[in-house]
């Protein structure tokens, strides 16, 4: 599939940039197709796997999200770190990335588990209150993969 090069090529970040960005923010905006041709964009936490290069996201076995995604999984996601500024200097410098890709539904629980543990790594305090949570709600959550088609990132500066 072929997507759009960028505008400001000169702004682009590198491949190794975004994925440092990916690592280190803990949300996004998912943006899927929504209803009468309106898009449909949720802040979401998430999980970046260095190794298989797939985010991951977590959710209710059902809700509008999931029944917008079971009619078309393409979608859109993007993350933006919190900027900086260089000194003597007014305007902040702020990375972002975004991604095309398509949503895949993890149906395995075994998968779904793991999927889980990796994901609350980045947000609990503990391994205890992982397991904890797994065994509270751990049977209603739906895991969901991005397969990312294309990727690019940029720095911009406010003005």
């Amino acid at each position: 599939m072929e997507f759009r090069g960028m505008r400001r090529f000169n702004q682009q970040i590198s491949y190794s940039d975004c994925i440092r960005l990916l690592e280190k923010e803990p949300r996004g905006v998912l943006a899927v197709n929504g209803e009468n041709g309106y898009p449909y964009a949720l802040p979401v936490d998430f999980w970046y796997n260095p190794e298989n290069g797939k985010i991951y996201f977590h959710g209710a076995k059902e809700g509008n999200k999931i029944d917008l995604l079971k009619q078309n999984n393409k979608v859109s996601f993007c993350v933006m770190d919190k900027g900086y500024k260089i000194e003597g200097e007014w305007p902040l410098h702020i990375r972002s990335v975004i991604i095309y890709g398509r949503i895949r539904f993890i149906d395995d629980p075994e998968k779904t588990v793991e999927l889980v543990r990796e994901l609350a790594r980045r947000y609990y305090p503990g391994e205890e209150e992982i397991e904890y949570e797994i065994q509270r709600a751990g049977s209603r959550i739906q895991m969901l993969e991005l397969i990312i088609d294309h990727m690019t990132g940029k720095e911009v500066k406010e003005s």
